[in-house]
């Protein structure tokens, strides 16, 4: 059972679905759903790094299961660019998560891991730096 409460005019999809609440709205899901609340909706023009496109396909493979398989492929395809482009050990830590979660069709984790995945993109190569300046001095 999940409790969920939506502020008025705050989105969700559930199950490939858009809901908007009208007035503060206090739902109870009573069965196994796919379902994100509008903070955690990526929209495709945002997906502009190589963590966002994960997570932004993550978000489709979660939302619309009729293609799933198709979103599936492109995780993969997105996962392997991420990999080459970040280098950080928790960033490689990360991806391990999101994998794991994956194997497991645990759709809404991953996209937690994904998160992750886009902070620490943020942040840069913090790791490799510090060592650098260590060098120099």
């Amino acid at each position: 059972m999940l409790r969920i409460t939506l502020r008025d005019g705050e989105k969700a999809i559930i199950n490939g679905a858009v809901v908007r609440a009208i007035g503060r709205t206090r739902l109870l899901v009573e069965n196994r759903v796919s379902i994100l609340r509008g903070s955690e909706v990526m929209q495709p023009e945002d997906a502009t790094t190589p963590a966002r496109k994960l997570y932004f396909t993550c978000m489709l493979a979660y939302v619309d299961l009729e293609q799933r398989e198709a979103h599936n492929d492109a995780i993969l395809t997105e996962l392997q660019a991420l990999l080459a482009a970040m280098q950080q050990p928790a960033a490689k830590a990360a991806c391990v998560r999101f994998a794991n979660h994956l194997a497991r069709s645990d759709y809404y984790r991953a996209l937690a891991s994904a998160r992750d995945l886009i902070a620490l993109e943020q942040t840069g190569p913090a790791e490799p730096e510090a060592g650098a300046q260590a060098e120099a001095a």
